[in-house]
C-alpha cells in the first residue's frame, strides 16, 4: 500500500514538474547589482527586485562632489514597476563613474534610468552628457529636454575582465545625471556567437565582441510583459502600434502551460523568452477565405548608421495538424527565411522557436526596419490554407567601427567616421561633377543651336525650333500662319504614297499626316464621324487607306489651346507607350492646321468604367450643394448610416452589404487628412479585393440571371445610322460626351435632382 502511495506521488510530482517548468524556471546571475542612484534608502520594486541606495555602496561611486536630488512623485504617467527609480537622481559637475567587481566574466544588462528632476540650482532638462565603459560609448551629448516622459536604456554587454565602469563625462559648462543602474549577468546562451545575414544570405560571426543596445522587444499579438514574469526581468511591449496592416490580422492565444520548448538544449529556453510570448500570436485574417496577396508587416525606425541584430520568434498554436504551416519571412523586403515549416524543426505543435538575423547598415535606407511574414508559394501543394505568424520580435543594435552605439565617436574622443565621411563626401562629390559636365553640355547645344538659327527666327514667331531636333536639313518649325505650311512641325516632310504608312520617324515624333490624307479618313470632317468636343476642338472617327480605325483631334480656330500645347502633346505622347493610355500615331500641321492622330480606344473612355456603383462624376456642380463633390456626399451619407441612397437605384438590389461597407471603409481611409494615416497602395488593393470577393460570394446565393446589369439594350440603343460605333477612343476628356446621357448604365447622370 505504501509503495502505491509512493507511486502516485511520483506521477503526481513528475506531472507537477512538466506543467509548471516554464513558469518556475529560475535564474541566479553571478553578478546582480541594483543601484537607485541619489536615493536616502533602498527601493523596492512591485517586480519583487530591491535596487540599493548608491550611499549604502559608496565604494561604487567615485565622484568628487556629492550631489543628489528626489521627490515624492513625478509628473509622468508610465505604468512600469520601475516608476518608484525615477524619484531620485545622482548629479555630476564633472567627470564619474561607477565601478563594479564582476566575478564571473560574460555579457551582463547594463541598464540605465533617466529622468530630469528638479533641483533648487540645476535644469537637469539643460544637461547634456556622454556615457561610455572601458571600451564602447552607450551615449554621446545625451540631453533630455522632455520633462514628460521617461528614458530607460537596456544594454548588452561582454565584460572581459573583473573591473567594470560606467562613467559620465558632462559636455563643458553642463551637468550629467543617473536614475538608477543595473549590471546584471545573462546566461552565456543568451546569444549566440554568429547569425543569418539577410543581405549576403551568408553568417555574421563573432557577435561576442560587439556591445549592443536593445531598441525594440515585442509581444506580438499579446499584452505587456513586465519584469515580474520574465526570468531576466525583461520588458515585452504590445507589437500592435508597430503592426503596418492591421486589417489583415488577428490575434490568437492559447494556455501558457502548454507551451512546450524543446529537449537537448540549442534551441528555445524560457531564458530566451517567455512562455508568455510564445502563448500568443497574431496570424493573418480569415486565412481559409482571403487569396495570399499581402503579408503581416511590423514596421520600426531605426538608426540606418548601425547594424542590427533581429530576432524573430515563433510558436504554432493555430495548426491541428503538423505540416499546416507554411510561410515566408522577410526583412526590408528581402528574404530571410523561404517556406518555413515549424513542425519540421520542432517535431511538434505548441513548440518554441527563435532564429536570429543580422542586417547590415547599408540596407537599411529609409531609416526603418520592416519585418514580414507572409504565405509560401507552395501552400497548395502542401495542402494547407494561406497563413503566417509571429510571436515575438526583438530589434537589437550593434556597436559600429568607432566602438559606439550613438554616433561615430571613440571613448578617447576620436572620431572614426572619417571613412564613412569620406565615402559619403566621395559619393556626392561625384554626383556634382557628373551634373556639372551634364550642365556644361547641354549649354554647349543650346549654344551651338542659338548660332544656327534663322536670322527671322523672331519675325516667323516659331517657339524655340532651333533647340529641337530637325528632320534633315529644314529648319522650319510651325512657320509664320500666312506660309503655305508645307513644312511640317519638325521640319519640311513631302508625304509620299510611299511612306503614307511609316510610323514613327527616327526621330520617335510620330508619323506625318497630310492634310489631304485626313481629308480622307474623316470624310472631309463630316460633322456624322464628330465623337467628341473639348478645348481643342473637335475629335473625328475616321479610317486611314489601310482600313486602321483612328480618332483624329482637329484644333478649331477659336480654341483657347495654341502651339504650345500642340507641341508638348507630341512630344509628350510620343515618349509615354502603356497599354493603360492612348498612343499618339501621328500629326499634321499643314496648312495652318494643328491635327493630331490618335490610336482609337474601342471599349471608351475611362469615365464609361469608374462611375457605375454611383452613376454620377465625382464632382457635379449641377446637383444641390451637398450633393456636388461625390466623396464628401459619400461620408456625409455614411456617417447618417444612409450609405444606400449614393447608390445608382437601377444596381441597388445588387450590391452586397458587406462589399459595400468594406469598399466605403477603404475610400474613406484614402480621404484620410493626412497623408501618414493614409493606406498605402497594397492596403488599398487588399480591401478592394476583399471587397470584390464579399460581392462575388453574395452573387452565389442569388438567381444568376439578375446577378449582372445587361448592356444588350444598351448596345441596341447606341447605335447609329451612319456606321460609327457609340464606344470612342478614350484620348482625354475632349470627347465622348454625348454618348454619357444615352448610357443605361448611368442612369442618373442626365439626372440635375440629386437623390
Amino acid at each position: 500500500m505504501g509503495g502505491d502511495n509512493n507511486y502516485t506521488f511520483l506521477v503526481f510530482l513528475i506531472i507537477f514538474l512538466i506543467n509548471f517548468s516554464s513558469l518556475a524556471a529560475t535564474y541566479s546571475p553571478p553578478n546582480n547589482y541594483l543601484i537607485d542612484c541619489g536615493s536616502p534608502q533602498k527601493t523596492l520594486l512591485d517586480d519583487g527586485r530591491t535596487f540599493k541606495s548608491d550611499h549604502d555602496s559608496s565604494s561604487f561611486l567615485a565622484t568628487k562632489e556629492d550631489i543628489q536630488t528626489s521627490i515624492d512623485s513625478i509628473p509622468v504617467n508610465i505604468s512600469s514597476s520601475s516608476l518608484p527609480l525615477y524619484r531620485s537622481a545622482r548629479i555630476f559637475r564633472e567627470e564619474s563613474k561607477y565601478t563594479f567587481f564582476v566575478s564571473q566574466p560574460g555579457r551582463h544588462w547594463v541598464r540605465l534610468y533617466f529622468y530630469p528632476l528638479p533641483h533648487p540650482s540645476i535644469n537637469l532638462t539643460n544637461a547634456i552628457f556622454t556615457v561610455q565603459t572601458n571600451e564602447f560609448v552607450l551615449l554621446q551629448d545625451f540631453s533630455m529636454k522632455d520633462n514628460t516622459k521617461v528614458v530607460f536604456k537596456e544594454y548588452l554587454i561582454n565584460i572581459t575582465t573583473d573591473r567594470f565602469s560606467i562613467i559620465f563625462k558632462p559636455k563643458k559648462d553642463s551637468y550629467a545625471f543617473v536614475n538608477a543602474i543595473e549590471v546584471v549577468s545573462v546566461p552565456g546562451s543568451l546569444i549566440s556567437d554568429s547569425a543569418a545575414t539577410v543581405s549576403s544570405k551568408s553568417t555574421f560571426t563573432g557577435l561576442s565582441t560587439y556591445a549592443m543596445e536593445v531598441s525594440y522587444r515585442l509581444n506580438i499579438g499579446g499584452p505587456n510583459i513586465t519584469p515580474k514574469n520574465d526570468t531576466l526581468s525583461r520588458t515585452w511591449l504590445p507589437g500592435s502600434s508597430f503592426n503596418a496592416f492591421p486589417q489583415g490580422s488577428q490575434s490568437a492565444f492559447a494556455e501558457p502551460r502548454s507551451i512546450n520548448y524543446p529537449q537537448g538544449g540549442g534551441g528555445a529556453t524560457p531564458k530566451i523568452a517567455p512562455n508568455l510570448v510564445y502563448s500568443t500570436v497574431e496570424m493573418m485574417k480569415e486565412s481559409q477565405v482571403m487569396e495570399p496577396n499581402f503579408n503581416l508587416t511590423w514596421k520600426m525606425n531605426v538608426d540606418s548608421n548601425f547594424s542590427y541584430l533581429i530576432r524573430l520568434h515563433f510558436c504554432d498554436i493555430v495548426s491541428k495538424s503538423l505540416n499546416d504551416l507554411i510561410f515566408n519571412v522577410y526583412i526590408n523586403e528581402m528574404m530571410a527565411v523561404s517556406c518555413l515549416d515549424l513542425s519540421s524543426l520542432t517535431n511538434a505543435l505548441s513548440t518554441a522557436y527563435y532564429q536570429d538575423f543580422v542586417i547590415d547598415s547599408s540596407v537599411i535606407t529609409n531609416g526603418s526596419i520592416m519585418v514580414q511574414v507572409g504565405p509560401a508559394s507552395n501552400y497548395v501543394q502542401s495542402g494547407s490554407p494561406p497563413n503566417a505568424i509571429l510571436n515575438g520580435l526583438e530589434i537589437i543594435k550593434i556597436n559600429n567601427v568607432a566602438r559606439s552605439l550613438d554616433g561615430f565617436y571613440a571613448v578617447d574622443g576620436s572620431y572614426k567616421g572619417s571613412e564613412y565621411g569620406s565615402t559619403k563626401m566621395k559619393i556626392v562629390a561625384g554626383v556634382g561633377l557628373a551634373m556639372a559636365v551634364t550642365a556644361m553640355i547641354f549649354l554647349g547645344i543650346v549654344f551651338v543651336r542659338w548660332q544656327k538659327r534663322p536670322k527671322d527666327w523672331q519675325k516667323q514667331k516659331s517657339f524655340s525650333s532651333w533647340l529641337l531636333p530637325l528632320h534633315g536639313s529644314q529648319t522650319s518649325f510651325l512657320s509664320s500662319k500666312s506660309s503655305s505650311r508645307r513644312s511640317s512641325l519638325f521640319g519640311s516632310r513631302r508625304s509620299k504614297s510611299t511612306n503614307h504608312s511609316s510610323f514613327f520617324s527616327n526621330q520617335g515624333l510620330g508619323r506625318f499626316f497630310t492634310f489631304n490624307e485626313l481629308q480622307i479618313a474623316t470624310k472631309d470632317f463630316n460633322d456624322k464621324a464628330v465623337i467628341g468636343v473639348g478645348g481643342f476642338g473637335k475629335v473625328y472617327l475616321g479610317t486611314l487607306e489601310d482600313g486602321t480605325t483612328v480618332a483624329i483631334k482637329r484644333g478649331s480656330s477659336g480654341s483657347e489651346q495654341g502651339v504650345n500645347e500642340f507641341q508638348t502633346e507630341i512630344q509628350m505622347l510620343s515618349k509615354l507607350r502603356h497599354r493603360h493610355l492612348v498612343s499618339l500615331i501621328g500629326f499634321c500641321d499643314e496648312q495652318s492646321e494643328m491635327i493630331l492622330v490618335y490610336e482609337y480606344m474601342s471599349n471608351g473612355p475611362l469615365r464609361d468604367h469608374i462611375y457605375v456603383l454611383c452613376a454620377r462624376p465625382v464632382i457635379n456642380p449641377k446637383l444641390p450643394r451637398e450633393q456636388v463633390g461625390l466623396a464628401e456626399w459619400a461620408m456625409n451619407c455614411h456617417r447618417k448610416g444612409k450609405l444606400e441612397t449614393i447608390i445608382d437605384p437601377h444596381i441597388a438590389d445588387t450590391i452586397s452589404p458587406e462589399s459595400l461597407k468594406k469598399y466605403v471603409e477603404a475610400a474613406e481611409k484614402c480621404l484620410a487628412e493626412y497623408g501618414v494615416d493614409r493606406p498605402g497602395m497594397g492596403d488599398v488593393l487588399w480591401n478592394l479585393e476583399f471587397a470584390l470577393q464579399l460581392q462575388q460570394e453574395a452573387h452565389t446565393l442569388k438567381d444568376k440571371s439578375c446577378d449582372h446589369i445587361r448592356l444588350e439594350k444598351q448596345s441596341q440603343s447606341n447605335s447609329r445610322d451612319d456606321g460609327i460605333p457609340p464606344c470612342v477612343s478614350s484620348v482625354s476628356d475632349d470627347y465622348s460626351e454625348e454618348a454619357d446621357a444615352s448610357s443605361t448604365l448611368f442612369s442618373t447622370l442626365g439626372q440635375v435632382q440629386g437623390r
